[in-house]
């Protein structure tokens, strides 16, 4: 779909909404939260997701070519809950580091 050249560059992605979000937490800090919590967007997800999931695609493509409709649909069980509880995990962690080291680790691989 992208020219290689392009991925590593994807990247800056998460790094970016993660110097965001420390720079909203930092701005914000100490202040009375008025609202109520709003997470990150639609499209700030599916970009960290874009930029980390190339070599997923590469994996699970193949496994899930090979594979009946009970294993899919045991495999989407498993995913639902791996994803469910990562999402607990993260939700009440420093979501800016996790997304710079995301950011940064993409892009030193590359």
């Amino acid at each position: 779909m992208l020219p290689e050249a392009v991925l590593p560059w994807l990247g800056l992605v998460p790094l970016l909404l993660g110097l965001r979000a420390a720079w909203r937490a930092w701005r914000e800090r100490g202040e009375e939260d008025e609202g109520p919590d709003v997470g990150p967007g639609v499209l700030a997800v599916a970009g960290v997701i874009f930029a980390n999931g190339g070599d997923n695609i590469g994996v699970y493509v193949p496994v899930f070519a090979n594979t009946d409709t009970g294993g899919l649909i045991v495999y989407a069980a498993v995913f639902l809950a791996v994803w469910c509880a990562a999402g607990r995990y993260f939700a009440t962690r420093p979501i800016p580091i996790v997304l710079v080291a995301i950011g940064l680790l993409i892009l030193l691989r590359a």
